[in-house]
């Protein structure tokens, strides 16, 4: 071992743990909002801190405080993880990085691969730190060094399967969902592994086979290549103890003769007990998709009152275009409600099954329909502010003509059944949106000159959001008016956090290759 490698390792067993992140601490992670626990911030997704030092009348003396370059090409879209003044966040690669909070000191760096496969964060619990890899294995590293502690391989090597999503750790186990099987024929689950050994605890398979609950909604053998990828994080109820889990779209994704049928849990909204991984309830937006609707928006968990009535709910702004409402509990349909252009319902059924336009699936001469392939909104995190009650999310307006082909499978190609283009004249853009979740009205919005690919924090008063542009943006949260901008040099293709160490309070953004943290003077 060289003098440099020995000086490195010395340090390392010298520096100090962090206090230990049990399950406890997770579940009551708003009751310590200087740490940010989880890809969330919290078990609800809502993404809200309730801080002022930062506030609507000095926000706009808000000023860069320190900037770490990862040197790693590819796409940034990280959630970090903040413990105890310490910031943890990955790159593309399998890259993880721990930092000083308070002034982007690096403390150590891990590098798994050469993959290129973006990754959007960690899991914490104990002393371990948990990660998926772009060749599908679950990674548990030492919080001191960054050290591989265990690797759980999820998939056969050389598959046609990646991961990307942040894990989310639930009591003793981690749990993740595979990415990548919408294009080259594969079919989605979710895993459970135990968070000391590595060992996997439970299965859900998001394609029912013959003979399984859902397995009828398959044509012949098309379920075995259904798609279904489970590529984003969920949420979690600890007194309901159920997941919920963003299901993807079918394969192939816009051509649907070789999988007649409903095609579920596709396009669709499971919740899994989270001990066994069996399945409560689901929720199909989009039965037998025709347009890569994934459903794997964020699924926010929200106590409101409705109809007079206390009701534990489930909300999620959908790729497809409408804002839904669920009850929690029992996956009861409430509520659905348009948000941007869309041409393909005219409504619902009282059980919340879609009442479809005609002309609106994919036809070899090409068929013109809104939302476009990339949806009304997609992965970027929204927001919910339980002083405003309004929920804040990143809109994009576009409509796509969609074209289908024979849905041919061939292993290791493309396997889509289709394409799409933009239509011709019309300019895409883009809107930060708010709208009040027991009626879907739209309250404020502000137009952005692209269709944006950043999500949003909600943080006292204010609502942070990015752009296509590389502006970081802070927003009145009641009224929507835009109170300071930066612009950091990138794209922004994450969404902001919030913390504090000692009495200061921290925004960190991801752009370009850079992580970006803003304090006041």
């Amino acid at each position: 071992m060289n003098r440099l490698l020995l000086a490195a390792a010395i340090l390392a067993a010298f520096r100090p743990l962090p206090a230990q992140v049990t399950y406890k601490r997770i579940v009551n992670a708003l009751e310590e909002p200087q740490n940010w626990l989880t890809y969330w911030g919290d078990y609800s997704g809502m993404r809200h801190r309730d801080f002022d030092q930062i506030n609507a009348a000095n926000v706009k003396t808000l000023r860069p405080e320190w900037m770490y370059q990862t040197g790693v090409s590819g796409a940034f879209e990280t959630a970090p993880v903040v413990v105890d003044g310490i910031m943890y966040f990955t790159a593309a690669s399998g890259n993880v990085f721990a930092v000083d909070g308070r002034t982007g000191r690096e403390l150590w760096r891990h590098k798994y691969s050469e993959n290129p496969s973006a990754n959007r964060g960690l899991a914490i619990l104990g002393k371990l730190l948990y990660m998926v890899t772009p060749e599908g294995s679950l990674l548990a590293l030492d919080l001191r060094t960054g050290d591989v502690a265990w690797e759980s391989r999820m998939v056969p090597s050389k598959s046609a399967y990646i991961a990307t999503l942040a894990p989310l750790v639930v009591k003793d186990k981690v749990v993740v969902g595979i990415s990548g099987g919408e294009e080259k024929g594969t079919r989605g689950f979710m895993d459970a592994y135990d968070a000391a050994t590595g060992r996997r605890v439970w299965r859900f398979w998001t394609i029912p086979e013959p003979g399984q609950p859902g397995g009828d909604t398959w044509h012949g053998d098309s379920w075995k290549l259904g798609g279904g990828a489970a590529w984003l994080t969920g949420t979690f109820d600890p007194k309901l103890n159920l997941l919920y889990w963003g299901i993807g779209n079918p394969s192939p994704a816009l051509s649907g003769e070789t999988r007649a049928g409903d095609n579920l849990y596709t396009a669709a909204l499971v919740a899994l007990d989270a001990d066994t991984g069996l399945l409560k309830w689901d929720y199909q937006f989009v039965p037998h998709d025709l347009h890569d609707w994934d459903a794997c928006q964020s699924p926010m968990l929200l106590d409101v009152k409705w109809k007079g009535h206390d009701r534990k709910v489930v909300v999620q702004a959908n790729r497809n275009g409408f804002f839904y409402m669920l009850d929690r509990q029992t996956g009861e349909f409430l509520s659905a409600t348009p948000f941007a252009r869309q041409t393909w319902a005219k409504g619902f059924d009282a059980k919340g099954r879609p009442i479809r336009l005609p002309n609106s699936d994919p036809t070899p001469q090409g068929t013109r329909v809104c939302p476009g392939l990339a949806g009304a909104t997609n992965w970027m995190a929204p927001s919910y502010n339980p002083r405003t009650r309004l929920f804040y999310f990143a809109v994009r307006e576009r409509c796509d003509i969609y074209y289908s082909s024979p849905g041919k499978f061939i292993p290791g190609q493309r396997y889509f059944g289709g394409a799409v283009a933009g239509t011709p004249g019309e300019e895409e853009y883009g809107l930060l949106k708010a709208i009040d979740p027991l009626t879907g009205e739209t309250k404020w919005d502000f137009r952005y000159q692209h269709a944006p690919w950043a999500g949003t924090l909600s943080s006292g008063g204010l609502i942070f959001a990015g752009d296509e542009d590389g502006y970081l943006m802070a927003f009145d949260a009641a009224s929507g008016k835009i109170l300071w901008r930066f612009n950091t040099g990138n794209r922004l293709i994450s969404s902001p956090i919030t913390y504090m160490i000692g009495k200061r309070q921290f925004v960190a953004m991801p752009s370009g290759s850079a992580m970006i943290t803003f304090a006041l003077p």
